[in-house]
């Protein structure tokens, strides 16, 4: 006969920046677990609602452990939060929004940051390959998507607040600002054109009032500082203003 299976029983505690993830009873401080004794720290830190995508580190007893370290009876882990700004090796920095987040997408693309968007729902695992295919960080606010395996990178969008949506995203990774150089309709690169390049697209207001504008490389889309630019300018300025140093 044999005695009862030991499972272990470990310590862990989560960043300040984590506690939305984690149930109300492991917001503060160190918590004990009881684990099965196989699953991977990895595995355990999702199985408690935080995304591997959020975590910066795992430090074992002092030590940093990848998340593949299966924990043993009576260790402490101290779960931190990524720390900022965040680099992404491997590609250039560009991102993949998702249906939900569009007002974003087209704040990111006024910035002149590559950014991808489905408009439509296209499901998790088509996202999730289109991030691998195109090594590009998906942005989310879908916990399941950004659990899945075969993501290039992923992060997850803290606010419901576009301002504040944008203001976290240049925050975390620090792309390059590059205002007026893309369609924010569909993230080509934007040339100069003349009036008569685009007059198809002009009404008769326009046409008499404006005599600058750009068009859009891959769609045609043409720009102009229309009724509307003032806003935008502000939305520009702003990032400028908050993130310099970055064109």
């Amino acid at each position: 006969m044999t005695g009862p299976e030991i499972r272990p029983e470990i310590h862990v505690e989560f960043a300040p920046e984590l506690a939305l993830f984690v149930p109300h009873a492991r917001r503060r401080g160190a918590t004990a677990l009881t684990t099965d004794g196989v699953s991977t720290l990895g595995h355990v830190v999702e199985s408690l609602g935080v995304p591997l995508t959020e975590v910066g580190a795992l430090v074992l007893d002092g030590r940093e452990v990848p998340t593949g370290h299966v924990p043993r009876d009576g260790e402490s882990v101290r779960v931190r939060a990524v720390r900022r700004p965040q680099r992404v090796p491997g590609a250039p920095l560009r991102f993949l929004l998702d249906v939900h987040l569009g007002t974003l997408a087209r704040r990111l693309r006024l910035l002149g940051v590559d950014t991808a968007y489905e408009s439509t729902d296209i499901g998790d695992p088509a996202l999730a390959a289109r991030s691998a295919a195109e090594r590009r960080v998906m942005l989310s606010r879908d916990r399941g998507l950004l659990r899945r395996r075969e993501l290039w990178a992923g992060a997850y969008v803290y606010s419901t607040r576009p301002d504040d949506q944008l203001g976290d995203i240049l925050d975390r990774f620090a792309p390059e600002l590059r205002p007026w150089t893309r369609c924010t309709a569909c993230n080509g690169l934007l040339r100069e054109a003349t009036k008569e390049e685009v007059a198809a697209q002009l009404k008769g207001g326009t046409q008499r009032s404006y005599d600058v504008f750009a068009q859009c490389r891959e769609c045609g889309r043409a720009y102009w500082k229309g009724a509307h630019h003032d806003q935008l300018e502000a939305i520009v300025e702003r990032a400028l203003t908050a993130f310099p140093n970055r064109g």
